[in-house]
């Protein structure tokens, strides 16, 4: 496995190219800010009507209409949402993608399944920040990184990974360390990660370990600190050094009862489930069923997502969140700025 730091990446790589960053979501806000502070040349991307237009302005960043961008770039990079990165893709990317431009990504779907296909002269690479776009944010002000991914999908220049190097160094991820993988790869670790660990598979047991004690007879107040307040201070171990460290950390009590009944919680059935979920993602049925959801409408994803913004710990935890004031303290999200 090879991993790059500052001293493999050289700036002079992006020297005279302008970057147009397509969008400014989380991952937008942070690439081209971090851009910006790194002396980079770029704009940014949107609909002339996108409520992100003031907020980048306001952050002293030329903002162009779509099209427009990424006529002007040398480098586009598309931080657009998955399932409208090839509507935007067809319509104001590729007309403007003339040979030995460079197109980016910070994630791999659309290229990895092939719901948007450049041509073969432009060069294609990836850098993927292993975390949100607003911690990739606030560790480059402070002078770090968050970890990245560089891949490389065409080379028709002959210099695409020292440019992708050197656009990771600019938003501070070879500070931290970028590992060199596929786009394969990224894409389908990625998408196994949020269902059936980070997301999917984490939201899934915080509620059901909270309806286990309020069912039981415990107080919901009781049960949100036990299943999900507490979760950041296992997690904040975890992120420091791993299962061993929190397991250092925490009580014998606590550590028996976890090498214990861990495994009855996450047993066979669960790791068939996640076979299943691999398999889905590996074939291209999860991203088919998604792209097919948001041209429907997204009537799926909004009954999802409405009900479960109504499930009783979210009531419980803002309640209880509001007696904490300190926690609003140094927010990694501000909805006004990013």
């Amino acid at each position: 496995m090879d991993i790059y730091y500052d001293k493999d990446a050289d700036l002079k790589y992006l020297a005279g190219k302008r970057i147009a960053v397509i969008g400014y979501g989380s991952q937008g806000f942070a690439h081209s800010n971090n851009l910006k502070d790194s002396g980079c040349d770029i704009v940014v991307g949107l609909r002339p009507d996108s409520s992100s237009v003031a907020k980048a302005q306001s952050a002293g960043l030329e903002v162009l209409p779509v099209s427009d961008a990424a006529e002007r770039g040398d480098i586009v990079i598309l931080l657009t949402p998955d399932e409208l990165t090839p509507g935007i893709y067809k319509r104001d990317i590729e007309p403007r993608l003339k040979p030995g431009k460079y197109l980016a990504v910070a994630h791999g779907f659309s290229i990895h399944f092939k719901k948007i296909v450049p041509p073969a002269d432009v060069n294609v690479f990836m850098v993927a920040p292993k975390g949100p776009g607003h911690l990739v944010r606030r560790e480059y002000e402070r002078g770090a990184g968050v970890p990245s991914l560089l891949a490389i999908a065409q080379d028709p220049s002959g210099n695409t990974k020292q440019v992708g190097l050197a656009y990771a160094r600019a938003i501070g991820g070879t500070r931290a360390g970028v590992i060199e993988t596929t786009f394969k790869e990224e894409t389908e670790t990625d998408l196994f990660g949020e269902q059936a660990v980070l997301c999917g598979g984490l939201t899934a047991l915080i509620q059901a370990g909270y309806e286990t004690l309020v069912e039981a007879g415990y107080s919901p107040e009781m049960a949100y600190f036990e299943c999900l307040h507490e979760m950041k201070l296992i997690v904040d171990l975890l992120y420091e050094g791993g299962i061993s460290n929190m397991r250092y950390s925490i009580s014998n009590t606590a550590e028996y009862g976890d090498l214990t009944r861990g495994k009855r919680i996450i047993g066979p059935e669960v790791r068939r489930k996640m076979k299943e979920i691999l398999a889905e993602i590996q074939s291209g049925q999860f991203a088919d069923e998604w792209m097919a959801e948001a041209e429907s409408g997204k009537p799926n994803f909004t009954r999802l997502a409405d009900s479960e913004k109504k499930h009783e710990i979210e009531e419980v935890g803002s309640k209880l969140r509001d007696l904490m004031p300190w926690l609003a303290s140094n927010k990694l999200v501000d909805k006004a700025k990013n």
